[in-house]
This record gives structure tokens, sequence and C-alpha cells, in this order.
């Protein structure tokens, strides 16, 4: 357990940037599926529309630093490799 001030606001500070970390990845995550599931369905139209959802929320969230800015770049290759795959 924490004795000194700046540790208990430091263990506060942490609780309320994992919880906003976890929320942005949830996003990515929510927003991903939505993608994968106009896939599934091979309606292409609506799946580019899910991927540019897709693009500004990795954008963002690498932004903010929650997640590295190359990791953001190798889903979105992948997911536009992917939809690139069902479209032809």
């Amino acid at each position: 357990m924490a004795h000194s001030n700046s540790a208990k606001k430091r263990i506060r500070q942490n609780e309320s940037h994992n919880a906003r970390n976890r929320w942005r990845k949830e996003r990515i995550k929510k927003a991903v599926r939505s993608f994968e599931e106009a896939l599934g369905q091979h309606d292409t139209d609506k799946a580019a529309e899910c991927l540019k959802v897709v693009f500004k929320q990795l954008d963002q969230v690498a932004a903010s630093g929650t997640i590295h800015k190359r990791t953001a770049d190798r889903r979105k290759s992948r997911l536009a490799r992917k939809l690139n795959q069902a479209g032809a």
C-alpha cells in the first residue's frame, strides 16, 4: 500500500488512464468487428465505410499514445488487405 501522497496520487492517475485506454481499445475492437461482419456478409460497400471509421479511430488512438503508431499502421494495412482480397 502506498504511503506517500504522491504515490497515492499516482495510483489514482493510473486507474483513470487505464480506464481511458481500455475504452479506446474497446472502440477499436467494436469498429473492427463491424468491419469484419460486413466482410462476412460480402457487403464491400459497407465494409469500405466501416474501414474508414476504423482508420480514423486507429489514428486517434495512436496519436494519444495508447497504441504505437506503427501498430496502428500495421493493423490498417492488414484490414485494407482483407478488403482488397474480398473485392477481388
